[in-house]
C-alpha cells in the first residue's frame, strides 16, 4: 500500500512547494532567467540522487537508452514552469489558478487517454469532467472574469 501512496504524496507535497516558489519569483526577474537556476539545481539534484539511491548502472549507459521523450519533456517542463510564473505575474491566485488548469487538464487527459492509450471512456469520467467544468463557471463568477 505504501508503494502505491508515497509517489502521489510526494507529487502533492512538491506541487504545494512548487506553487509557492513559482509565485515567489521576484517581480522584476525574468521567469526564464529564474529557470536557468532552477534547472541547474534540478540537474545537480538528479545526478546526486542517481548515485545516492544506489543505481547499479552508469549514467553514460543510461543515456544510451534515451529516446525522444526526455528531450520533449525538457521543453515541456520549461513551458510549464514559465507558464506558471507568468500566470502569477499576471495576477492569478494560487487558490484558483491550479484548480482552473487542473479542470482543463483533466478533460484533455481523458481525451488523450482514450485516443492514444485506448483507455475506457466511461460515463463516470465524462460526468466528472462536466462537474469540473461547471466548477470553473463558479470559480470564474467569483473571480469576476
Amino acid at each position: 500500500m505504501f508503494a502505491y501512496i508515497w509517489p502521489i504524496a510526494l507529487v502533492v507535497l512538491c506541487n504545494v512547494v512548487y506553487q509557492i516558489c513559482a509565485k515567489s519569483v521576484p517581480a522584476g526577474m525574468s521567469p526564464l532567467a529564474s529557470l536557468t537556476v532552477t534547472y541547474l539545481v534540478a540537474a545537480a539534484a538528479s545526478g546526486a540522487l542517481y548515485f545516492l539511491l544506489g543505481q547499479d548502472g552508469s549514467l553514460i549507459r543510461e543515456y544510451g537508452r534515451l529516446n525522444w521523450a526526455p528531450f520533449v519533456l525538457g521543453l515541456v517542463v520549461v513551458g510549464l514552469e514559465a507558464g506558471w510564473i507568468y500566470a502569477y505575474k499576471a495576477g492569478w491566485q494560487v487558490s484558483t489558478g491550479f484548480v482552473v488548469q487542473s479542470a482543463f487538464l483533466a478533460a484533455a487527459l481523458i481525451l488523450v487517454g482514450y485516443l492514444l492509450y485506448h483507455e475506457a471512456l466511461t460515463w463516470n469520467k465524462l460526468v466528472g469532467v462536466a462537474l469540473c467544468l461547471i466548477g470553473l463557471v463558479f470559480i470564474n463568477l467569483r473571480q469576476g472574469l
